[in-house]
C-alpha cells in the first residue's frame, strides 16, 4: 500500500490540530476523523472514536503513536461461524 510522502508529513485534520495544543480539551472527545494521524500530543488522553455507528472509547498510548485513529474502531461485527451453544 503506497504510503504518504515523507516531505508531506503526516495528515492531521484542522479540528484536531486545534485541539492538539489544549489538553483539557482533549479529554473525551469525539473524533469523526478516522483518517488523522496519531500525534506524540495526544498522548494519555480518552479519545471516542466513530466507528460508522457508535463511538468507541480509545486511550491513546505511546505504542498508538503514528497509526491512525481508524484502526482502534473496528466498523464489523465478529461474527463466529457453526451453531450456536444451546441450540441444535
Amino acid at each position: 500500500m503506497p504510503r504518504r510522502s515523507l516531505w508531506k508529513g503526516s495528515f492531521v485534520d484542522a479540528f484536531l490540530m486545534g485541539l492538539k495544543n489544549r489538553k483539557d480539551l482533549l479529554l473525551n472527545k469525539k473524533v469523526w476523523s478516522r483518517r488523522s494521524s496519531i500525534l506524540p500530543e495526544f498522548l494519555n488522553s480518552t479519545i471516542r472514536i466513530y466507528n460508522g455507528r457508535t463511538f468507541i472509547r480509545c486511550k491513546i498510548t505511546e505504542d498508538k503513536v503514528g497509526h491512525k485513529f481508524g484502526e482502534f474502531a473496528l466498523t464489523r461485527k465478529r461474527r463466529t461461524w457453526g451453531t450456536p451453544k444451546g441450540k441444535k
